[in-house]
């Protein structure tokens, strides 16, 4: 099981802080995305995920969070063309703060760090195990997003948000999806991609992939149970540890 992902930051910060950092200037010269959000086709969500309470975070976000996959119905995401790269993705256990958007741009419609939710998890994994990738992991969990480029990655962020409202999960919004699509196809996004060293960082602690465990049983393991309980109050996981649920969302 995939449990050593942590979700949407390098080096220690929330990947897109620097990247919506240079949003507004990045919007103003249009000509540095690739990527035409419009012309993005949906993509197609199944399973589930639950999310789970870390501690405050930073200062984009509403916090640090894991993001833990139901370990009988995995969230699985399907691009709409099976043979692109990256054509369906499974995350594993991994931190996020959700779309890690500064506050001050969170004033804006469809800017909400929890606003497309699934769709930055998607990026998110994307994202981070690229990082790993580049630091020389081989492992096997990384094998579905291995030949995805830096281009396909804003794609599928794109193409993730278009099948949100595909769903009626959220409401269209064209400005939020061409900002976001932007943000992540951006020269500072470039950058991070290549960036090395930052596998180590990313690594779930023990005691987290233990509170997850106590609470979800078969979440740190690629094991199936036939049904989701919470742990007993005789739990071997200290109290302040036990995860603390803070949403489910199911496809």
């Amino acid at each position: 099981m995939p449990f050593l992902i942590a979700g949407g930051k390098s080096g220690g910060q929330p990947m897109f802080v620097r990247i919506f950092a240079l949003l507004g200037l990045c919007m103003a010269l249009s000509a540095c995305a690739s990527v035409d959000y419009s012309k993005l086709p949906p993509g197609t969500f199944s399973g589930s995920l639950f999310v789970m309470w870390v501690d405050e975070g930073g200062s984009s976000g509403d916090g640090n969070f894991l993001f833990v996959p139901d370990p009988e119905d995995p969230l699985i995401f399907r691009r709409s063309d099976p043979q692109s790269a990256g054509a369906v993705i499974r995350p594993g256990l991994m931190y996020t703060d959700g779309g890690s958007i500064p506050k001050i741009a969170q004033v804006f419609k469809g800017l909400s760090p929890w606003g497309y939710a699934p769709a930055y998890m998607i990026h998110d994994w994307i994202f981070t195990a690229r990082h790993c990738i580049v630091d020389g992991e081989s492992n096997a969990r990384f094998d579905q997003v291995r030949d995805v480029t830096f281009k396909d990655s804003a794609e599928i962020l794109g193409e993730a948000i278009q099948g949100l409202i595909a769903d009626e999960r959220v409401q269209p919004n064209d400005l939020a999806g061409n900002a976001i699509t932007t943000a992540v196809d951006s020269a500072i996004a470039r950058r991070l991609w290549d960036e090395r060293g930052a596998c180590k960082a990313l690594v779930v602690k023990p005691d987290d992939v233990a509170a997850a465990e106590a609470a979800i049983p078969g979440s740190s393991r690629a094991i199936t149970r036939r049904s989701f309980r919470l742990p007993p109050e005789t739990a071997p996981v200290p109290a302040e540890r036990r995860a603390k649920i803070v949403t489910r969302v199911t496809f």
